[in-house]
């Protein structure tokens, strides 16, 4: 079995994920369809103190990329809206490997959080396909309140028919859904054939290494209700055919693939900063990043102000390679203003100044990003200089 370094597993990691790494060349709209093809899918959050996940994620690995370019790929149906481990924009190629999961809903092998109500659910798909495209707001249906967090039924209703894949979102309005039936959504040539087993569960596993580079069985079904046994005997017949092998970090057995221990020849750029979305793909398993990075991370806008170590929405911030510190932020619209209200480096650094040289340039840059005309750090807790 390889041995790898940790170093040498992060690079892998890094990587593969598109970051420390030159940017994408190629028409823009583009090369956020190629990350998007590379990642597997970005994560949809309705969080909106900076901009939101899908779209922050995106340009952390193209700082030309823009939010109306998720439109457009949804608009020529190169991505559709579904789920990965959480509500995800994924590429329209892996289309096909959203039907076992689908699947599950319709056929009840797997509950969803509403009761379904099959005569309402009957009465939705006729209304939209005679009337076309429909938001929820299009549907009347009263809300019985018990906790204040209810929905109306014929909401709930539109959820459980994308769930179980009867319906689509065509497109966002104000970010709101629209839904569509899925045959009108989707594009003439997507393949809709039922994966076997054998190629869903393949799929899991190689689909993730391509992604991360080196991975676990457990990490490969991050969320995926039921899913260990089937990637582990994906694994084991696919270290059988040579597409996959094991590697050994620091006693831990991990999976990988011939191509992704080529990257361990490629360079790691380490003279640009990354700050990540929480909900960034290459952060989303607090456990893993622990493990291979000796980070440990939570995103504290669950937790009570008063618990709260960091801050509401901190970012992790990635520079040399390594996860290295987290930045506080929020936009201040009635200035125009990005807010760092806590920067925290956890990391003593042997070159602060090109830290702050890069960090000084990133957060420039993500100010822009976030339409703001300038950045502000108000608290800094740094091992060593100062900002």
């Amino acid at each position: 079995m390889i041995q790898l370094s940790k170093p040498e597993a992060q690079k892998i990691a890094l990587l593969s994920q598109g970051l420390c790494s030159p940017e994408l060349k190629g028409v823009v709209a583009q090369r956020a369809l190629s990350s998007i093809h590379q990642l597997g899918y970005v994560q949809i959050d309705t969080i909106s103190v900076v901009q939101r996940a899908h779209h922050h994620v995106l340009w952390s690995r193209n700082h030309t990329y823009q939010p109306s370019y998720l439109d457009q790929l949804v608009a020529n149906k190169d991505i559709f809206e579904y789920w990965s481990h959480a509500a995800s924009y994924l590429p329209m190629k892996n289309f096909r490997y959203t039907l076992p999961r689908k699947h599950t809903f319709k056929s009840g092998q797997q509950k969803h959080w509403y009761k379904k109500d099959e005569a309402l659910m009957s009465s939705v798909l006729n209304k939209i396909k005679h009337e076309g495209p429909l938001m929820a707001k299009d549907f009347e249906s009263e809300v019985l309140k018990r906790t204040g967090w209810e929905s109306k039924p014929t909401k709930q209703t539109l959820e459980l028919l994308y769930m179980q894949g009867d319906l689509m979102i065509t497109e966002r309005r104000n970010f709101h859904k629209v839904y569509d039936l899925t045959e009108r959504v989707l594009p003439d040539n997507a393949d809709t054939t039922m994966p076997t087993t054998k190629e869903y569960g393949e799929f899991l596993a190689l689909n993730y290494l391509k992604a991360h580079g080196i991975g676990t069985p457990s990490e490969m079904g991050y969320l995926l209700k039921s899913s260990k046994a089937l990637i582990q005997q994906s694994l084991n017949e696919l270290i059988e055919s040579n597409k996959v092998e094991q590697v050994s970090v620091e006693k831990q057995t991990f999976y990988t693939t011939s191509g992704s221990l080529e990257l361990l020849n490629k360079r790691l750029s380490r003279n640009r900063v990354h700050l990540l979305s929480p909900f960034d793909n290459a952060v989303i398993q607090r456990k893993r990043i622990s493990q291979l990075f000796d980070f440990d991370y939570q995103l504290e806008c669950y937790v009570p102000a008063a618990k709260r170590q960091f801050g509401y929405f901190c970012l992790p911030i990635i520079w040399s390679g390594e996860l290295v510190g987290r930045a506080d932020c929020r936009v201040e619209k009635s200035t125009s203003t990005l807010q760092v209200l806590n920067l925290f480096i956890e990391k003593a650094l042997t070159d602060t100044d090109s830290f702050e040289e890069a960090l000084t340039k990133e957060l420039n840059a993500f100010a822009k990003f976030n339409r703001c005309t300038n950045y502000q750090i108000i608290y800094t807790r740094y091992s060593q200089g100062s900002l």
